[in-house]
């Protein structure tokens, strides 16, 4: 069977852990490494929880490294108030004992894309900062990528603010760089972002299955569904499916801008989808083209994470 040659860029906050439990255990991935970035929590936190994960998961030993510790030009800010004070449910989970990778992000980055001899694809669940830094530091090495396929932007409307999803609002300026690097891209964002969701039921039966990894999993979707009132996305996993199984969305490419403008509309992924389009609209007649997952196989993107978290 040949694997997907994939690397994790996450702010390990609940949904990054249901990505990471699947990276980790899908025998089509090889996951090469994960680099951690400020985001839904501080990034001391996000790397505390990444290797939380990565233990759940049973992973072997996969380099992890820390990056940028705020986004390029605003303050941060959390989201601490839907993945608990730790970013990760607040489940008490005992410290990992695994070693960090002395080398920053961007560099781990590079130098997983050039020991591979098989085309790599980086997958962004966060904030876009460290990938923005990468594609500056070592664009030579960027253009060896096959793809990045990320989780963030959206066709329609935001969650952060009406206009804008929370990963690329959280730093616009990282997203328009790596929008506009010409590195292939797919966007995995709010439009289909929701929709693959699990319930108490699911969630129960992964805590009696016994094993760490579901029960792990089934812990964290008790807590998410306990804060929000109802079942739950599975969010930045569908990015990860889509990386190794784009058939299970349907897509469509939109020439795509973001608005790194100060004014309501901060953070924005403007996707152009008129049929008819002005040429004296410079602004997206020369905006990269994105492809964009507008529908997903729900029942399909549900039941390939559960068997894989269950090891089925």
């Amino acid at each position: 069977m040949a694997k997907k040659n994939l690397i994790l860029d996450v702010d390990t906050g609940i949904d990054d852990a249901f990505a990471l439990l699947f990276a980790a255990r899908h025998p089509e991935i090889n996951l090469l490494g994960v680099t951690c970035v400020d985001g839904n929590t501080n990034l001391k936190q996000v790397v505390i929880n990444t290797l939380k994960v990565l233990d759940a998961a049973g992973a072997g030993d996969i380099p992890v490294s820390k990056g940028a510790t705020r986004p390029l030009i605003d303050e941060p800010r959390y989201a601490e108030h839907i993945h608990g004070s730790d970013g990760l449910g607040d489940l008490g989970t005992p410290l990992s004992t695994r070693a960090l990778d002395p080398r920053p992000a961007v560099e781990l980055i590079r130098d997983l894309i050039e020991a591979s001899s098989e085309p790599v694809t980086l997958v962004p669940l966060g904030p876009l900062t460290n990938i923005a830094l990468f594609l500056r530091a070592f664009p030579e090495t960027a253009a060896k990528l096959e793809r990045i396929v990320l989780m963030g932007g959206s066709a329609s409307s935001g969650n952060a603010t009406p206009a804008a999803e929370f990963n690329v609002w959280h730093d616009p300026e990282a997203a328009a760089i790596v929008f506009s690097s010409g590195v292939p891209i797919t966007m995995y964002g709010l439009d289909v972002f929701m929709e693959p969701r699990v319930n108490a039921a699911q969630a129960a039966a992964l805590v009696a299955e016994g094993n760490t990894c579901s029960s792990f999993a089934g812990r964290l979707i008790e807590h998410f569904i306990k804060q929000v009132g109802h079942e739950v996305t599975l969010g930045d996993y569908g990015a990860v499916a889509s990386a190794i199984k784009p058939e299970l969305s349907t897509y469509e490419t939109f020439k795509v801008v973001v608005d790194t403008t100060f004014g309501p509309g901060r953070g924005q992924t403007l996707c152009d989808r008129r049929a008819w389009k002005d040429d004296g609209d410079a602004t997206h007649v020369n905006a990269p083209a994105v492809k964009v997952a507008m529908q997903v196989d729900v029942p399909a993107m549900i039941n390939l994470w559960l068997e894989t978290i269950s090891g089925k």
